[in-house]
């Protein structure tokens, strides 16, 4: 049992699980209907994602400072209680279950997952 993190879009690999997309937006021009059958995600769950405007700052950030101050930034959003609780939820789920969580990103050093990841280990979570 345990949480993987992926490229939402990308094939799916055996034994991921349902996939959540922790992501601000869905994906432009697909129906919702397809969302799973396209590897997209199955669950939206938009409350790990960034704010829309910490997002937006992160696709323009092009310095290691810059991405450095979004990640701070990202980090003091996930501290909110809310936040918190959800990511104790998934880290706890993460010892019974196998599932996914992602985002579009290419690149997951350049993505919040990346720093997901990083938040879940803290809070415990088993990690693929």
């Amino acid at each position: 049992m345990s949480i993987r993190i992926v490229r939402l879009g990308t094939p799916r690999l055996p034994g991921e699980g349902i996939r959540i997309g922790t992501v601000r937006r869905p994906p432009r021009g697909v129906p919702k209907s397809e969302f799973a059958k396209q590897d997209w995600y199955d669950v939206w769950f938009p409350n790990l994602a960034p704010s829309l405007e910490l997002m937006k700052f992160a696709h323009a950030s092009e310095t290691p400072a810059q991405w450095n101050a979004f990640i701070r930034r990202y980090r003091a959003e996930m501290a909110a209680p809310e936040a918190r609780h959800d990511l104790e939820l998934l880290a706890a789920l993460s010892h019974v279950s196998d599932f996914s969580v992602g985002c579009y990103c290419e690149n997951e050093n350049h993505c919040h997952r990346s720093v997901l990841h990083e938040l879940l280990a803290e809070c415990g979570a088993k990690l693929a």
